[in-house]
């Protein structure tokens, strides 16, 4: 089983086991399950960032927050993370894993080539069809 398999593997068990804790799991994935973050698989944007829907091999849904890069530092995303690995309720949605991946980019500043640091800090839910609260309480 290739590692790709594995984190297909480990996302579905955590699906099928209410009790288990979510994952860390790595950005390839979240790119594959969404079609790379296509605009098409949008479900939901906000101040912090943009929800995909994100489709597993076996046709399961899942949803994927892609948190805004310059808004979320290392600090505040792992205590959401926390938060949300303790948070279990019927009446709240579940998380399943999240990833936390940095990446050194060689790219052009002020006329020279700099290596910048390229985050992606993601969430990956449950998902929930029919819309978000606030369309439900806006009724």
């Amino acid at each position: 089983m290739g590692d790709e398999d594995s984190a297909y593997y480990l996302l579905e068990s955590r699906l099928r086991d209410p009790s288990a804790d979510p994952t860390d799991l790595p950005l390839s994935l979240f790119k594959s399950i969404t079609n790379n973050f296509s605009d098409k698989e949008v479900i939901g944007s906000g101040g912090f960032g943009v929800v995909y829907k994100g489709v597993l091999p076996s046709g399961i849904f899942v949803a994927v927050k892609k948190l805004s890069d310059a808004l979320v530092e290392d600090k505040l995303f792992q205590d959401e993370v926390a938060c949300l690995i303790r948070a279990k309720h019927r009446n709240i949605v579940r998380l399943l894993g999240y990833c936390a991946d940095t990446q050194g980019k060689i790219t052009e500043y002020k006329g020279e080539l700099i290596m910048a640091k390229v985050r992606a800090r993601l969430l990956c839910f449950e998902y929930v069809s029919g819309g978000s609260l606030d369309m439900h309480l806006e009724g």
